[in-house]
């Protein structure tokens, strides 16, 4: 048997609307509430559900009631999973109706997206529980497998992921952390017992997240059964662990690239060959055992040429900013003002560091791509004008910082 396991990461961040150092003191609200230009982030969650969440929700649907052997997995953030409810109801639904077909399993993560497990295990406990009350409440499932935010992954995380009851986790099935090996096989994290290790091919993943729509790519244009043929020439496989963000469908693959026509195509294509299916990561975890240990002692993420944290850490205006948040956090959960602690919380996510990296080429335009910023330093001014009227109103609360 040979398996697809698909993957999606559904993810918005709140944005940071303009914030001088003028706004210090006077105005509290951070992201974008106030603000009527493109960057507003009730605008953008309802762009992002018209263009990617609500088609492709139907299209999976649609590929469910033809395809009995079709399943999907997701892991959805709790500040996207909140900015539908408030903003986008319509997106929320079409999630929940697609999670009601039966076969879709949810991911557990951090709720607001961030690197907590490197600079706080409580705090970053307590957003794993609360993204595990979120996901209870709204669709009805208990996650039994972890992804971290970026997908970033270390012996500790493995360790305490099989602690906290998990019996799986994802991370990137990068070529310096395989060696000789390869990610179409199930693996057991070093220094654990019982969990197992899922790794992205990303190879494969970004075939369709990053090149689908690349004219000059060698390969295009790419077809589900150009694709499928691949995957079956490959020998000595299990699975194809193709993990990559939801927004690949109608956002960041537009529409008109076919990338629709791809996805309604793959199952088709995958299911002619007999013995291939689709799991899970659940169903993968449970149908195959591992065939080797991974010994990750350093930290290893899906972004950029490194694959390392140096996307939201490798500059000291990163360093800074995040060793500056963090600093705060037994005053600001002192406080027990819920309005505050969200707002910190919010802070956390990683794409406000992910704005700020330095880097050049062709990493240095993905982080561009993906910015509201026109330079890194002016993320990082924004964002720091930000952390000083958290002190302002830690002060307010005489709490002294």
């Amino acid at each position: 048997m040979r398996s697809i396991v698909l993957y999606l990461h559904v993810h918005q961040p709140y944005r940071l609307r303009h914030y001088t150092i003028y706004d210090t003191g006077l105005d509290h609200s951070y992201f974008s509430a106030n603000d009527d230009s493109d960057k507003n982030n009730q605008k953008l969650i309802n762009k992002v559900a018209e263009k990617s969440y609500i088609p492709t929700n139907n299209k999976l649907i649609e590929l469910m009631n033809r395809h009995p052997d079709f399943k999907v997995s997701l892991s959805i953030t709790g500040t996207v999973l909140t900015q539908m409810e408030q903003w986008a109801p319509q997106a929320l639904q079409s999630f929940r109706d697609l999670i009601n077909t039966g076969r879709v399993e949810i991911l557990a993560e951090t709720y607001h997206h961030t690197l907590a497990f490197f600079y706080s295990r409580n705090e970053f406990e307590a957003q794993v529980q609360m993204h595990k009350n979120k996901i209870e409440e709204l669709f009805g499932q208990s996650p039994q497998v972890f992804r971290n935010t970026e997908l970033a992954y270390n012996n500790d995380l493995a360790f305490w992921a099989e602690e906290a009851g998990y019996k799986g986790i994802l991370a990137e099935g990068w070529d310096k952390l395989l060696g000789w090996r390869n990610s179409n096989f199930v693996y057991q994290p070093a220094y654990t017992n019982n969990i197992k290790l899922l790794l992205k091919n990303y190879k494969l993943s970004d075939d369709i997240a990053f090149r689908f729509g690349d004219h000059d790519w060698a390969e295009w244009p790419l077809t589900a059964s150009k694709f499928t043929k691949w995957l079956n020439d490959t020998p000595d496989a299990q699975l194809f662990n193709l993990f990559m963000d939801y927004e690949t469908f109608g956002e960041h693959q537009w529409q008109e690239s076919g990338i629709f026509n791809f996805l309604e195509d793959l199952p088709n294509q995958w299911l002619k060959q007999e013995n291939n299916t689709f799991m899970t990561v659940s169903e993968a975890i449970d149908n195959f055992e591992p065939v080797d240990y991974i010994d990750s002692p350093e930290t290893i993420t899906w972004a950029d040429t490194e694959r390392d944290l140096s996307a939201w850490l490798g500059n000291p205006m990163q360093q800074q900013a995040i060793t500056a948040l963090y600093e705060l956090e037994s005053k600001i959960l002192g406080t027990n003002d819920l309005g505050l602690i969200e707002d910190w919380r919010r802070l956390q996510t990683s794409d406000h560091f992910y704005y700020m990296c330095t880097k050049w080429f062709n990493d240095g335009d993905i982080h561009a791509y993906f910015s509201p910023y026109d330079t890194p330093y002016e993320a990082v001014i924004n964002y720091m004008n930000v952390w000083h009227d958290l002190q302002f109103r830690l002060g307010e609360k005489g709490v002294g910082v």
